[in-house]
């Protein structure tokens, strides 16, 4: 009687969402009360499971409650990570909407880590949201590092130590400096919105990816602050040798 009742509960937030890469399971939306500066706001989350090859042929036919309820105990999800959207306010509807898509980061997001603004940015693009009245911050669960994983930025960082520079760390253990894919991300955002959006980012790779896409990005809001003596080369050579859009490079030098 519990699992028909909760498969009656969780059809209806059950979607399909293709995208040019696989088949996206998106749940939600589910009410979010966050603590942002001492006041609860209210968002609504979403979280999506990509599914590829013959699993993606199959999604339409299993992407049921009834099904999905049948499966999770056995697809061992903790094992990896799956990535999830913040909504606030009219998403859908809003003439104007703000949208970040935020990398993971473990150290900077969950630790507060001061080797990059990964936590910062996280946070501030919350609050620009809010301030906003309406946007979506899509967080990226299998970006971290750039993409190439937790384990390995761990060994990125000790190379960082030891005198290269992240982009430097990234090609030394074989990866490419930037591997991130943003198609699944933009097959969420399509389905959630339609209308124009305004992109959080210094990152010119997030806009062109967007653009391509197709979708239509209105203008791009930079994310600048928390530069400090322990983040300050990184900044720089995500600007000198990443190409991200440099809005304040006295800062930058200012702890050279």
């Amino acid at each position: 009687m519990m699992h028909n009742n909760a498969v009656s509960i969780l059809q209806d937030k059950i979607a399909i969402v293709p995208s040019e890469a696989s088949t996206n399971i998106l749940v939600g939306p589910i009410r979010l009360p966050v603590n942002l500066d001492g006041q609860t706001v209210v968002f609504q989350w979403y979280c999506w499971m990509p599914v590829k090859g013959e699993q993606a042929r199959e999604a339409c036919k299993t992407a049921t409650a009834e099904a999905l309820i049948g499966q999770l105990s056995s697809l061992n999800l903790a094992e990896g990570q799956q990535s999830s959207v913040l909504v606030y306010g009219d998403f859908e509807h809003a003439e104007d909407a703000l949208i970040r898509m935020h990398s993971i980061c473990h150290t900077g997001d969950i630790f507060g880590s001061k080797r990059c603004d990964c936590g910062y940015q996280l946070r501030q693009s919350m609050r620009m949201i809010v301030e906003n009245g309406a946007g979506a911050l899509f967080y990226l669960a299998n970006h971290e590092g750039r993409g190439i994983g937790l384990f390995s930025k761990a060994m990125a960082y000790i190379l960082q130590e030891n005198g290269l520079d992240t982009v430097e760390a990234n090609l030394a253990l074989g990866f490419a400096d930037d591997s991130r894919d943003y198609s699944d991300a933009i097959g969420i955002l399509r389905h959630l919105r339609q209308l124009p959006v305004t992109l959080i980012t210094n990152n010119p790779k997030k806009l062109e990816a967007l653009k391509a896409s197709g979708m239509n990005v209105v203008k791009r809001v930079p994310l600048w602050g928390d530069v400090s003596e322990f983040n300050a080369k990184y900044l720089q050579t995500k600007v000198k040798r990443s190409g991200h859009f440099a809005q304040q490079e006295e800062m930058l030098n200012e702890y050279a």
